[in-house]
């Protein structure tokens, strides 16, 4: 699921090689950004508009900028990242790939843009956050982001005290069970054909967790438009304000088969993400990766803190780089 952003004033896409493009316009990628720019380096952010929490009416668990609207933030992160020099540019990725490198052996990649345009960078730091992939229950995409959640930490407690049900995807969804109880005394699990064992069903029962064996065919929309239950394949509806599902979670990969970068499987069907290493290193060399796309758990300040560090790492290798070329340089002016 995933959500277009209203399209903004689009910066040019330059001609000359910079020093790092960032493929993502997220926290993680502006962040990033902001750090490169602000060590005076030619940075450029390509972003498809389409940020995972774009349905959200605010993000929370963020000190300073809680309750804020998901694009108010965004909208801050570009107009800073401009401030230091660093370029915005509105656009989708249709190819990245390592391009010949430069005379004094420096990496290249280009990485060329659905419209056509091709940009060349020294580095790249992939930023694409990630897809939260549903399950196919009639209804239940429309509210997604509002009646329909999945973080308790991101919409818990706007959902407190309300009539939660957990519309069960496997495992991971009897640890949502224990997370949104603290949010509320009326939590029903629909077990959706998923297995639960003696002893997790007794500590449901302890926790007064009531359990719904019947499937359920579809979620049922009010004459507002607002969440109103689920309708069981028997025809019963059990009324419930909220749904919380355990998402499965895929790093977003469109455009980038061409850097080859290795993908990771998650246990208990969680999601995919790309791997990576300290700071976002990743195997390919001169590719970083940060955020929900390496992260499949990080909220918005843990995207953007690995944004940041994963910048400072590629000014350290690219200080490296310059400093090894102007070595080179100077050396053979001397003979």
């Amino acid at each position: 699921m995933s959500a277009q952003t209203s399209p903004y004033e689009s910066d040019a896409l330059p001609t000359d090689t910079v020093d790092v493009v960032v493929i993502g316009g997220g926290a993680a990628g502006l962040n990033g950004a902001l750090m490169l720019a602000r060590s005076r380096r030619a940075v450029v952010v390509i972003d498809s508009g389409t940020p995972r929490n774009a349905p959200a009416a605010a993000m929370h668990g963020f000190i300073v900028l809680d309750g804020t609207p998901p694009p108010e933030i965004l909208e801050r992160g570009r107009e800073q990242v401009r401030q230091y020099g660093g370029r915005v540019v509105f656009g989708e990725v249709a190819a990245a790939e390592p391009a010949t490198p430069s005379a004094d052996g420096d990496l290249r990649f280009t990485v060329t843009l659905a419209d056509g345009r091709t940009l060349t960078a020294r580095r790249v730091l992939v930023a694409t956050g990630l897809r939260d992939v549903l399950p196919e229950v009639p209804g239940l995409a429309e509210h997604w982001g509002h009646g329909v959640v999945h973080c308790p930490y991101c919409h818990g407690w706007e959902v407190r005290d309300e009539p939660i049900g957990i519309l069960a995807t496997g495992p991971l969804s009897v640890h949502h069970a224990w997370l949104f109880r603290q949010l509320t005394d009326d939590l029903l699990y629909f077990a959706r054909g998923t297995d639960l064992d003696s002893e997790t069903r007794a500590r449901f029962a302890a926790r007064g967790i009531r359990v719904v064996e019947t499937d359920v065919r579809e979620v049922v929309t009010g004459s507002d438009g607002a969440l109103v239950g689920v309708r069981l394949t028997d025809g019963t509806l059990v009324e419930r304000r909220v749904l919380a599902v355990a998402t499965r979670m895929e790093a977003r990969t469109e455009g980038l088969d061409g850097l080859k970068l290795p993908m990771e499987d998650l246990p208990d069907n969680m999601g995919r993400r790309f791997a990576s290493a300290m700071a976002g290193t990743t195997e390919i060399p001169g590719v970083w990766v940060a955020g929900n796309a390496t992260d499949l758990a990080a909220q918005v300040g843990a995207s953007a803190a690995a944004g940041a560090l994963a910048a400072s790492h590629i000014n350290a290798m690219l200080a490296t780089a310059d400093t090894d070329a102007a070595l080179a340089a100077a050396q053979k002016a001397t003979g």
